[in-house]
């Protein structure tokens, strides 16, 4: 297996990775950090695979995706702080004024977990996010120790993996995912 990390442009591929199986499903499709929340209130069914389509054609994809030949196996979303509401969040705190990129979501299909792609998305995104510029890059993961986590809400991703991949604890924060703690996460490419 041979992992290959690239720009989320390929918007069928996105699809795989974060669309619903019904095209009317109202789920996430990684948006409801990206857009204000009430754009992502309004934003139904097939509404929301058009935002994300559009998105795909942007200059700046919406985050990277994982294949395994030519197979799409994950997602990272990653983006500039200032295009999220992480910009906003009273729950998860802003270190200083550096113009930091956002990690926050890193997703990996059934049938294809455990064997290092979410390693993988995170050197992705972080080489994306470098490629583009940003002098940073944090993650807000779930600082579950040695707890179980459900996998549907593994999203954020968990703090040994982002230890692993160079981040340091910057900041602790008050968000809870799945009853675990969130903290913040970063690594300085300056």
């Amino acid at each position: 297996m041979t992992i290959v990390v690239r720009p989320a442009s390929v918007f069928e591929d996105v699809r795989t990775l974060v669309g619903p199986k019904s095209p009317e499903a109202n789920v996430c499709w990684c948006l409801s950090y990206r857009i204000p929340s009430k754009l992502n209130n309004e934003l139904r069914g097939p509404a929301r695979g058009e935002y994300v389509k559009d998105l795909c054609r942007t200059a700046l994809a919406p985050g990277v995706l994982a294949y395994d030949g030519d197979e799409p196996v994950g997602w990272a979303a990653v983006a500039p702080r200032s295009d999220t509401s992480f910009a906003r969040s009273h729950k998860i705190p802003h270190v200083d004024d550096l113009p930091v990129w956002s990690l926050w979501c890193v997703r990996v299909r059934p049938g294809h977990r455990k064997r290092g792609i979410s390693h993988a998305l995170i050197a992705g995104a972080v080489e994306f996010a470098r490629a583009h510029g940003a002098p940073a890059v944090e993650a807000y993961p779930i600082d579950n120790g040695e707890a179980e986590v459900d996998a549907t809400m593994a999203y954020a991703g968990i703090r040994k993996n982002f230890e692993r991949a160079g981040f340091t604890h910057a900041a602790d924060t008050t968000s809870v995912l799945a009853g675990h703690p969130r903290v913040l996460m970063r690594l300085d490419l300056r």
